[in-house]
């Protein structure tokens, strides 16, 4: 069965006039930032479903296989009447697997901000698992938001797939994890996936696909401020960047501006400099001392790992401290 989405405690506008003062502060800044949320467009949404399906773009398939082959371990870690909570659900592709392995599942709750998304995939799920109830909360799960009403006796698992983790600081990815600790309670556990270090030029070939189709996804953010905030960029004035800084053991992408140019942005001018940059996002790539850091400031502690036969990536089992 299908429950209406809980409409989070504000307003989309509220929302909305909050990522134009990120922007905006973004843009002020030196060196230059812009956040990964305006990457979530309908166009951008699409876009990286194909970035997805790219040879290049060894995550999605990666993480699916693990994720196939262990879901049933995960399930007796787990054990019956499990409410999975999906962070950021978008597609919920991935929680397919859990959901079958699930047998006992009590609920599944996806959180998106995306609201028409959520509305349809959570009918999708409802379809397709009519044992399991569906409750979808319309939600920005970076910040807090009220969980429907589930079982007592229903074991609360976080599901963070794709290495979203990885698109946080590492202290971002701590207090995220720590208000994730918050939500699934001391008998929960969550079940994360992480993207780990590996040969440079494989991350390289992943953030710059031969099709360009990464570089467009990178692009259209400049296309949702012009439309959301009368902004006045030109997308053929810059052009995409992605690279792996070692030091900080993240993949950076970048967008350049190709000449000098003055940008209007909600009335207010940003001046570029030939060349320089307003990076669009991180992404942090583990090992494991990383990973138990991170965890570890959580709230949590790596109780199991599952990864690939090329050790690229990892579906982590966490539990509370």
């Amino acid at each position: 069965m299908t429950a209406s989405p809980h409409r989070h405690r504000s307003a989309g506008d509220v929302a909305k006039r909050s990522l134009r003062d990120v922007v905006l502060e973004g843009l002020r800044a030196s060196p230059k930032t812009l956040p990964a949320a305006l990457f979530y467009d309908a166009r951008g949404a699409a876009l990286f479903e194909d970035i997805t399906r790219l040879p290049e773009y060894y995550l999605t398939r990666t993480e699916h296989d693990i994720l196939l082959r262990h879901a049933g371990h995960l399930a007796d870690l787990v054990g019956p009447k499990a409410a999975i909570i999906e962070f950021g659900s978008g597609a919920a592709i991935k929680v397919r697997h859990l959901l079958r392995a699930f047998r006992e599942a009590c609920a599944y709750i996806p959180v998106d901000v995306s609201r028409e998304q959520l509305h349809d995939v959570a009918a999708e799920r409802a379809l397709e698992f009519p044992h399991v109830p569906v409750l979808p909360v319309w939600a920005d799960y970076t910040e807090p938001f009220d969980l429907p009403e589930i079982p007592d006796t229903a074991r609360r698992i976080g599901f963070f797939p794709g290495s979203t983790i990885g698109n946080l600081h590492p202290d971002e990815a701590s207090a995220f994890l720590r208000r994730v600790r918050d939500c699934v309670g001391d008998d929960g556990g969550l079940i994360l996936g992480v993207d780990r270090r590996k040969n440079p030029r494989l991350l390289h070939a992943a953030y710059n696909d031969a099709a360009g189709v990464t570089a467009e996804f990178n692009l259209n953010a400049l296309l949702h401020i012009n439309r959301e905030w009368h902004a006045t960029f030109s997308k053929s004035a810059f052009r995409h960047r992605a690279f792996f800084n070692d030091a900080e053991s993240r993949i950076e992408m970048h967008l350049e501006a190709i000449s000098p140019q003055h940008v209007m942005v909600g009335g207010e001018s940003i001046t570029f400099a030939a060349g320089e940059t307003v990076r669009t996002e991180c992404s942090y790539k583990y090992d494991r001392a990383r990973l138990d850091r991170v965890v570890s400031a959580g709230g949590f502690r790596v109780s199991e790992l599952f990864t690939d036969a090329q050790q690229w990536f990892w579906v982590v089992w966490l539990e509370p401290v």
